[in-house]
């Protein structure tokens, strides 16, 4: 009896993973991508919310794989753009939990780029998104391993500044 229902839970199965892909890719189409968190105070932003201040695009590799055109807002600018240019630290926060942290002195050291597309589409999951945070000036020395990429993350989906 076990058997004979195998099949038709592995074919319900495959249909809500069906619907959890479509679902997920239409809320990163035109839905909220990133939460945005200033002290106890959050927010969703869409892409079109992130993009606001201008897009950017460099054509690089990425040491993790993808490869293209990388489009986005530099980080400054984006932060500005949400009145937290003055943030002492901001923390980046994946999908997975991974955290990193950016102080001022840090943004100025190196010129950061908030990746919200590639190749001019919105960046999925397979290729590290929803968003990513890139150095572009380091990407061929990251790949080569004579510098960090302690501060580059993907699947970013939350940012949060003090």
């Amino acid at each position: 009896m076990r058997v004979a229902s195998f099949p038709g839970r592995v074919w319900c199965l495959a249909g809500w993973l069906l619907l959890a892909v479509a679902v997920a890719a239409s809320a990163s189409a035109d839905g909220p991508v990133l939460t945005l968190t200033e002290g106890t105070e959050s927010r969703e932003l869409t892409l079109e919310q992130i993009e606001a201040p201008g897009l950017q695009a460099v054509e690089m590799r990425h040491p993790e794989g993808p490869e293209g055109t990388f489009s986005g807002v530099w980080l400054d600018d984006f932060l500005a753009a949400q009145g937290l240019e003055e943030a002492r630290r901001v923390r980046f926060i994946a999908l997975d939990g991974y955290t990193t942290f950016l102080t001022p002195a840090q943004r100025r050291e190196k010129r950061y780029l908030l990746v919200t597309r590639l190749d001019g589409e919105p960046v999925g999951e397979a290729s590290l998104g929803p968003l990513m945070l890139v150095v572009p000036e380091d990407a061929a020395a990251a790949r080569e391993g004579s510098v960090p990429m302690t501060r580059w993350i993907w699947a970013i989906s939350e940012i949060s500044a003090r």
